[in-house]
């Protein structure tokens, strides 16, 4: 089968890794834009402390951080083993009582069911110290052993890559659709015609110029975030735990003495790429309240990604209605890196007619109205 996949971020490099190990020709068009929300993210993988109630969102959030360790195996497999992708713990924190006592509820009725999340105890300050030094000395802790980070770049690039080593085609080039006897038509930048069995749409923020020659009106647009990079030289970070407020920011660090912190949620801001004061001011802010010992970290950069945000809460997965040969894979906002490698083997299995291994059902396109 020809399958076209345009959008190579973290939901498309899924969906054309898993389809290229399924011996299907696949041809994946990705255009290069200033914000893409894959090369800015920095994500959390701990889905059990989540505030979201939606029962259908939650169980794809769960089994997308379930998935990532056959995932990681398999790349691994096919020598792609700089992933971006490590356990390393989180550690779910909160101003205030009965917030962080609602956290504990949520990890111990979700936990059990997921024995990937290595369960949760509570820590001392000190002891949740010894695992994030620049943390609030006042600040005690519910530490789930199964949270992990994840670098959005170099796990994509890596299924991108093993998909390439499969047997797909990579283009760096703009696509566009048109409408033919009740099917899409692309074409690449030059014009000319690619030919596929099926499109399979993954790009995210821009989906809706994609879709709309073909009389589609598509319900996502971009959600602007601002992502703070310190550097802390000569600090050994590579183990430290993911930092999770019961707040909208997060911090996390990587291998080479940096911690990230994240990050500001901008509707209607469209697609403005610029660092501002006040996203600096907020994103800053947030992390030294909750990890003061980062005051003298160094400024490294400021990145900007467009998240894709749908008209709701679950993500945009399944055949478009009304045109044959088109699936959508969309809106999965800042649940995106948990989420994206699962979904995209879904979308892989759809593409192909097998049965995917969750309902598609509640994340339909019909579930987002235009």
């Amino acid at each position: 089968m020809k399958i076209v996949i345009i959008g190579a971020g973290i939901l498309g490099a899924s969906t054309a890794y898993h389809l290229a190990l399924s011996g299907h020709e696949v041809t994946i068009i990705d255009q290069t834009h200033e914000g893409k929300a894959t090369l800015a993210g920095a994500g959390i993988v701990c889905p059990w402390a989540t505030k979201a109630a939606d029962g259908d969102w939650y169980a794809m959030y769960a089994a997308g951080a379930r998935y990532y360790a056959e995932l990681v195996e398999g790349l691994a497999a096919r020598g792609e083993d700089q992933v971006g992708y490590r356990k390393v713990g989180a550690l779910v924190v909160a101003d205030d009582e009965a917030e962080y006592a609602a956290a504990a509820e949520r990890l111990a009725r979700r936990t059990v069911e997921a024995p990937e999340s290595g369960g949760f105890e509570e820590l001392t300050p000190e002891q949740a110290r010894a695992l994030f030094p620049p943390l609030r000395d006042d600040l005690k802790a519910l530490h789930v052993p199964g949270g992990a980070r994840v670098d959005a770049r170099l796990l994509a690039a890596a299924m991108v890559r093993a998909a390439v080593a499969s047997g797909a085609t990579l283009l760096s080039d703009l696509a566009t659709l048109e409408l033919q006897g009740g099917r899409p038509v692309v074409r690449d930048g030059q014009g000319s015609v690619i030919g596929a069995d099926e499109v399979i749409v993954t790009a995210g923020a821009w989906a809706s110029r994609i879709l709309a020659p073909l009389g589609l009106n598509h319900p996502v647009v971009p959600q602007k975030g601002q992502i703070i990079h310190l550097g802390l030289p000569g600090t050994d970070t590579s183990r430290w735990p993911v930092l999770l407020p019961m707040a909208s920011h997060y911090l996390l660090a990587f291998d080479d003495s940096r911690v990230v912190i994240g990050a500001t949620r901008e509707d209607g801001s469209g697609f403005d790429y610029r660092v501002t004061a006040a996203g600096q001011h907020e994103v800053l802010g947030a992390g030294l309240h909750f990890a003061p010992g980062l005051a003298d970290a160094t400024l490294i950069e400021t990145r900007i990604g467009f998240r894709p945000a749908a008209s709701t809460i679950t993500p945009i997965l399944g055949r478009m209605p009304g045109i044959e040969g088109l699936i959508v894979g969309n809106g999965l906002g800042a649940a995106g890196l948990t989420i994206g490698p699962f979904a995209g083997r879904q979308l892989a299995r759809l593409a192909v007619g097998d049965e995917p291994e969750i309902s598609l059902a509640p994340y339909h396109p019909s579930q987002n109205p235009t």
